[in-house]
């Protein structure tokens, strides 16, 4: 494709948005971005995953005259990346340490002849003088910093080698810089473009509202089969991920999800490079596929047909969990973020904080980022504005997560939580010991079990004065409690002890008020779809036509050896299954059908509706 400079005309952006993407229009900011690179400006886009955040770099790339390089931290997504701009007719390339001299050597002859579009290189390239020196003897249009928030040591993503990116504005002074992420509080914002040295950049904050996604968190009761049960009756056939907090809950639970018969990939830093490579390509490439995985995985998956992702442990931050439910959902179609969360959670996350490397301050700052994920799992208001409002950001409640479907109820539990300070106090105190919940949950409950028998527990004064909730109550109890600050975690063995704020309790000067879960949450609706999205509401007519698109585009993917969504999108084969075009120039009129593609699949698209 000819990368002529044609300047700053708004419609030349319009006509490449057309012509290679087969789009009529911009969707929320995508336009004042696009326009404002071209003209030679700096760009800081804070947009979510699934907003159109890759068209923000690539299509300036394809008006301003040069390559646009791209910095990604995606090496093992880089070929797929690549694969998908070839598809549309961009000459696309890639630098990074997967290729031998000879692939590096003829990628570096067509950046230097100007036969590329763009060319995507991993950070760690660019703090080899021999790239830099590279792109000095070529024409650069514009460096585009893929997933921005690397740059930050407070984030969940953080690389070393984006600090030294700064240095593009020193090196190269008349290039624009555009810096993209789908996730940054305030904090995170300002030190990206500090780091990055895009304070003077013109800074584009979009909505972070993912209104397709349905957020539910729940009490964690057998884990396993709660997933089990999620995946059985509302996503079966589903592509989704399942993330896990250690390498060995991940085997565990893949190995029980293939034996209920859900098909299921490991993915954690513990496997072979190999094994995850080829697990990821599978996942990318094959439908109805479900990972499960570390936090390893996930940053720039483009699979736009991830229809759940599901925690089975608590994530360590908002930013870290909205992040990665943001992998579900991205072509804007109804989908789910399901979270199960349990008093064990909080006792890990809490003791993990309080042996972590680094300083008080560090320690400090990873508890606050744990306080606002328990404060979004206690919630009795909606999720989304909850979400939202971390961000900085204020919205409506929704209407569509288990809060608002399914209201749970604040209850006054400033007695619970005295009765339950009282037996720390009185184990510490007349017995100078300390025990974990499930001790203090037995003594309230009046159990004569072999350890409190034992420990001569049920001569305590507090023993059995809590018959008046029920043992998943109490644990909700402490699980708040510790949610709120009331209680405090120490040691190996998860012992409970009072914090300074118990005191207020236990004298009468504070309030407690707790959540109670509703006793059986209404079957969950469908997630409402995005306004802006693709979203086509099959007839009961195209449903047969839109799985024979479907074959035949699993078939074409197959041969070329990319992931399906490369070759078009379900949002694409819905409106073509709806349509029905019997003509080229028909076809070429549906969203996400460009010159290119019409070109490369259009009559194959035709035959197989005259089927």
């Amino acid at each position: 494709m000819a990368t002529p400079d044609i300047g700053t005309d708004p419609s030349e952006a319009r006509q490449v948005l057309h012509r290679v993407f087969g789009y009529d229009s911009f969707r929320g900011s995508q336009q004042d971005v696009i326009e404002h690179v071209v003209a030679g400006g700096d760009a800081l886009v804070l947009m979510p995953t699934g907003g159109g955040k890759s068209l923000c770099y690539q299509i300036p790339a394809l008006v301003r005259a040069g390559v646009g390089v791209v910095v990604s931290p995606l090496i093992a997504l880089m070929q797929d990346q690549v694969d998908a701009l070839r598809n549309v007719g961009v000459r696309a390339g890639f630098l990074n340490s997967t290729q031998n001299p000879d692939e590096r050597s003829m990628v570096e002859s067509e950046f230097l002849a100007g036969e590329l579009d763009l060319l995507y290189l991993a950070p760690e390239r660019l703090r080899l003088e021999s790239t830099m020196r590279l792109l000095d003897r070529g024409k650069v249009s514009l460096f585009a910093i893929d997933e921005a928030h690397c740059v930050s040591q407070w984030g969940h993503d953080f690389r070393p080698d984006y600090l030294a990116l700064s240095a593009l504005h020193e090196r190269w002074p008349d290039v624009p810089r555009i810096a993209l992420t789908a996730t940054a509080t305030e904090a995170t914002h300002a030190e990206i473009a500090t780091r990055l040295n895009l304070k003077e950049a013109r800074h584009f904050v979009a909505s972070f509202d993912r209104p397709n996604i349905q957020y539910r968190i729940e009490p964690k009761n057998e884990p396993k089969r709660q997933l089990l049960d999620l995946l059985k009756t509302e996503h079966a056939g589903d592509a989704g991920i399942v993330y896990c907090l250690s390498r060995a809950s991940v085997e565990k639970t893949a190995e029980f999800l293939v034996q209920n018969g859900i098909p299921a990939l490991p993915y954690h830093a513990g496997l072979d490079s190999r094994v995850r490579a080829t697990n990821q390509s599978r996942f990318l490439r094959e439908d109805g596929l479900v990972m499960v995985a570390t936090i390893a995985f996930g940053m720039g998956i483009d699979k736009p047909d991830v229809r759940f992702v599901a925690h089975l442990d608590l994530p360590k931050s908002v930013e870290g969990y909205y992040q990665e439910t943001g992998r579900a959902g991205r072509d804007g179609l109804p989908s789910t973020a399901w979270l199960a969360y349990g008093l064990q959670d909080v006792v890990q996350q809490r003791k993990m904080i309080d042996t972590s490397e680094g300083d008080q301050a560090h320690r400090r700052m990873l508890g606050m980022h744990l306080d606002a994920m328990l404060a979004l799992c206690e919630t009795v208001d909606c999720r989304r504005t909850r979400l939202l409002a971390y961000f900085g950001q204020q919205g409506e409640p929704c209407g569509n997560c288990d809060t608002c479907l399914s209201p749970p109820e604040s209850w006054d539990g400033t007695v619970p939580a005295q009765k339950l300070l009282s037996t720390v106090v009185r184990l510490q105190n007349e017995r100078r010991q300390k025990f974990g919940a499930g001790q203090l949950i037995d003594i309230l409950l009046g159990k004569k079990t072999a350890k409190v028998i034992q420990h001569d527990h049920d001569s305590l004064t507090v023993f059995g004065i809590g018959t008046d909730l029920r043992e998943a109550e109490w644990r909700g109890v402490v699980r708040q409690l510790l949610a709120q600050g009331l209680l405090a975690v120490e040691g190996d063995y998860g012992t409970l002890v009072l914090t300074e704020a118990s005191a207020e309790v236990l004298s009468r000067r504070r309030e407690v008020m707790l959540r109670r879960e509703p006793e059986k949450a209404r079957a969950a609706r469908p997630a409402k779809a995005s306004k802006a999205a693709a979203v086509v509401d099959l007839p009961t007519e195209a449903v047969p036509v839109f799985e024979r698109l479907r074959a035949w585009r699993g078939a074409v993917a197959k041969e070329q050896g990319v992931p399906a969504y490369v070759v078009f999108h379900d949002a694409t084969l819905r409106q073509i299954a709806t349509l029905e075009p019997s003509t080229l120039a028909e076809l070429g009129t549906v969203n996400g059908v460009g010159e290119n593609k019409l070109a490369k699949y259009g009559q194959g698209i035709l035959d197989t509706l005259a089927e």
